[in-house]
């Protein structure tokens, strides 16, 4: 069987031609979300395409829907259960910084600086950058892109 080579975040890796990206991550130990379970719902599995745009599968109708929902705001966003390496010369990057695992989670952190970038965790919107204050209107924010995302689920 065929293979093509991957570059995450300057590792190189080779996967089996036709791969989902979600397997290629799984398989080289790169950690990613996956709160749907890879049915391509929510957008934790994201990632950016640097380069090699054209050694991917064009985005899948639930991909382009998911993508359109979310605010991930950077050009070459792509979610890593939809989309299958079918050449060379890939290039990826990673989000940088750590999802919040809850809304909890995001309230005991009120009043402190984020070590990281936090993101929401089924839309991968930023809530907060690095070395900022979290304050109560991020824990107000991921509630909103939580309900609205629950809206959305629910309508499918």
């Amino acid at each position: 069987m065929a293979t093509v080579t991957i570059t995450i975040e300057g590792k190189q890796v080779t996967a089996t031609e036709n791969s989902t990206l979600l397997s290629v991550f799984k398989e080289h130990d790169i950690l990613v979300n996956q709160i749907c379970g890879g049915q391509g719902m929510c957008a934790s599995c994201h990632f950016f395409v640097v380069n090699g745009l054209e050694s991917l599968t064009a985005p899948t109708q639930q991909e382009q829907m998911t993508l359109q929902f979310t605010k991930i705001d950077r050009p070459g966003a792509r979610l890593a259960c939809q989309t299958r390496a079918i050449g060379d010369g890939i290039v990826i990057e990673l989000p940088t910084g750590t999802f919040v695992e809850s809304e909890q989670d995001l309230e005991q952190k009120i009043g402190k600086k984020a070590a990281k970038t936090l993101i929401h965790p089924l839309t991968g919107e930023v809530l907060v950058e690095a070395g900022k204050l979290v304050l109560r209107s991020a824990l107000e924010k991921m509630k909103a892109a939580s309900d609205k995302f629950t809206d959305y689920l629910a309508k499918k």
